[in-house]
Parts: C-alpha cells; sequence; structure tokens
C-alpha cells in the first residue's frame, strides 16, 4: 500500500511561514496566517493520529504549527507594542507629529 501526502501539509508549513512573514505589516497578518495553520494543523494532526500508516508529510505539519506559534508570539508582541506607542504619543497626531519633527529636523541637517 502507498502512503498518501497529509492533506494541507505543505499549506500549513507555508502558512507558518507566512505568519513569521507577516508580522512586518503590523501584526496583522502574522497573526491571520498563524491562527490558520495551527487550525488546519490541528486537524491534519487528528487525521495523521487515527492512522499514521497511511499518511506522509507530518513533518510539514509539525514545523508549520510550530512556526505559526512563532509568528502569532511575534505579531502579538508587535501589537502591543504598537498600541501601547500610540497610548504613550497621543494617538495617531502624535505620531504623526513625532514623524513630521524628525523630517524637519532632517532637512535641516541637508541644508
Amino acid at each position: 500500500m502507498e502512503k498518501e501526502q497529509l492533506h494541507n501539509s505543505t499549506l500549513i508549513l507555508v502558512f507558518g511561514i507566512f505568519s513569521i512573514l507577516g508580522c512586518c505589516c503590523h501584526g496583522v497578518l502574522g497573526a491571520i496566517f498563524g491562527i490558520l495553520a495551527i487550525v488546519m494543523a490541528k486537524k491534519a494532526t487528528e487525521i495523521y493520529h487515527a492512522n499514521p500508516e497511511l499518511y506522509t508529510g507530518y513533518q510539514n505539519v509539525k514545523i508549520g504549527r510550530i512556526l505559526a506559534y512563532i509568528g502569532i508570539g511575534v505579531s502579538t508582541l508587535y501589537i502591543i507594542l504598537f498600541i501601547v506607542g500610540l497610548i504613550i504619543y497621543g494617538g495617531f497626531e502624535g505620531v504623526q507629529e513625532i514623524q513630521e519633527e524628525i523630517l524637519r529636523e532632517y532637512g535641516n541637517y541637508e541644508a
């Protein structure tokens, strides 16, 4: 009997990688891809444990799940730091004022 590739095992791995890369997008995409990877990994793990001799690709599921947890952790940290930064600097207007001040100072150095 030939072993069958575990469904979505490669996709889980790709979503796990995207969850880490998505942290650069203010953490939102990282959290979305991480949650999707974990949900899909849970289903694939249940299928695999029911009949492990029928499937291959479980290693991709394990690695994808680990990457998803890392991606969710970093995304959550980024989101928390972003919210705290907004509170400390007085909302979006405060952040915009700081950026304008930096640009003005940078402009003075060029002149």
